[in-house]
């Protein structure tokens, strides 16, 4: 028992390796893990002392917790039985491709991830590049809505920069959850949008068992009062116009609340607009080919910051115009579901979209862009500057949403086409020669584009 034993070196180290990870991951980690969580959830309360919808307990529970209570939800369970019994396949494998889909579902919320970096960096970044308006904040109706209920935002999708501009604006009363397409899904990406809460999903090759395994996570989130922000129209407008809703995300919610639900869902539409989309030419360019797809690459990123910082330096960067948003009327599913028990579904995606497209700002250069593509693309600027002044004035009389500089009456309106023009000009999309605006060859598709965000709207 006390007899010398001799071993290599090499095999003393790794027993040294082996017993310093086992005590690590028993004395260690577990100090390490507590002290982290103590420290987060101070955080967290300090928080939800200033939220106006403090940050739900399922959205701080583990992640690993999380994945658990979607796997073994019942209806999952059974998806895992067909999936298996369709693809002829052993049930603990079709378990471990619904494990995957979890796992790539779920998010990993942090606190200090959100407001610590998220916020500040959504904040910068919106108000380095945009003059930020609110339009309509429906104060009141917000305020109205029941503390306890889940709110979901639902919005048109006219950028990338959309899940930026929210977040700011939301910053005071909550933590949004988003649903973030696959282009995404990549380095450096990927685990900062985990960790703002967001969760990625499949648009196409949708099985039904990664239907069932997203329908939960959604589900639980909702019933848990995780407040959330969607788009229905599912992908970015590549005309302009507001698409048609897409209703699984909306499909989704309304099957996992019914009539005796303690907690009800409050819509909450909001209208997006801008003076320049940041990929306004990419859409176009993409707007025949709906097979076309968009990836993350960072290096584009670094070129476009490149670029900024430099315009910065050389006092050459002017902000983009107005980035506006406006508030409509909120939905309770309760009490519309109640109105209407049959193709709830169907009729609230209507319903949303059509109060969603009422609330889009009206902003100076769509403005301008309908009338010279109603024009055809030439126009006289005095022709142009009434019919601007006429539109201002009948759109404020019928108290749709319109964002303009500050200044009242006639200035108000001189200074917003010109600054409108100045934008399009220097972007080479139309010149001015003798009073007269031509639109160059190459940018009439743009100036439809933007002329196409705000002709929903059935202006005279």
């Amino acid at each position: 028992m006390f007899t010398t034993v001799e071993i290599p070196v090499w095999a003393l180290a790794l027993i040294g390796v082996l017993a310093a990870v086992t005590a690590a991951s028993h004395l260690l980690f577990p100090s390490v893990r507590w002290f982290f969580r103590r420290r987060a959830e101070r955080v967290v309360a300090r928080l939800n002392a200033k939220l106006a919808r403090p940050i739900q307990p399922f959205k701080l529970a583990r992640r690993h917790d999380m994945i658990q209570n979607v796997l073994y939800d019942p209806d999952v369970i059974r998806a895992v039985n067909d999936h298996a019994n369709a693809q002829g396949i052993p049930d603990n494998v079709a378990f471990e491709t619904a494990q995957r889909y979890a796992r790539e579902i779920v998010p990993s919320f942090s606190a200090s991830v959100y407001f610590g970096l998220g916020t500040r960096v959504a904040k910068l970044m919106s108000r380095s590049l945009y003059r930020v308006r609110v339009v309509n904040p429906r104060n009141d109706a917000m305020a109205a809505i029941d503390p306890e209920a889940t709110v979901v935002y639902v919005m048109n999708h006219r950028s990338n920069m959309d899940y930026i501009l929210v977040t700011y604006l939301a910053a005071r009363d909550s933590a949004l959850s988003y649903a973030v397409g696959e282009w995404a899904r990549v380095w450096p990406l990927r685990p900062l949008i985990k960790m703002m809460g967001g969760y990625f999903i499949r648009r196409k090759s949708l099985n039904p068992l990664y239907r069932r395994v997203l329908a939960r996570y959604v589900q639980l989130s909702t019933k848990e009062g995780v407040a959330q922000a969607i788009f229905p129209e599912g992908g970015l407008s590549r005309s302009g116009a507001l698409g048609d809703p897409k209703l699984g995300l909306i499909s989704y919610i309304v099957d996992g609340v019914h009539a005796d639900s303690p907690r009800d869902v409050v819509f909450v539409p909001v209208g997006l607009n801008y003076d320049r989309v940041l990929e306004d030419r990419v859409l176009v360019a993409a707007a025949g080919d709906r097979s076309a797809r968009f990836r993350f690459r960072i290096s584009h990123l670094l070129r476009y910051v490149g670029r900024h910082l430099w315009q910065r330096v050389t006092g050459k960067f002017h902000r983009l115009g107005f980035a506006a948003v406006a508030f409509g009327k909120p939905v309770s599913l309760h009490d519309f579901a109640a109105r209407n028990p049959e193709n709830t579904t169907e009729l609230l995606g209507a319903e949303l979209m059509s109060r969603v497209s009422a609330v889009v700002p009206i902003l100076p250069v769509p403005l301008v862009c309908r009338h010279i593509h109603a024009a055809g693309g030439r126009i006289q600027l005095d022709m142009l500057e009434a019919a601007f002044a006429a539109d201002v004035v009948e759109f404020r009389a019928a108290q749709m949403e319109v964002c303009m500089p500050d200044e009242n009456g006639d200035a108000n309106k001189a200074r917003a086409v010109t600054e409108a023009l100045r934008m399009l000009e220097v972007r080479g999309l139309i010149t001015i020669t003798g009073g007269v605006l031509t639109v160059s060859d190459h940018a009439r598709e743009v100036i439809a584009y933007y002329a196409a965000s705000i002709e929903h709207l059935k202006m005279a």
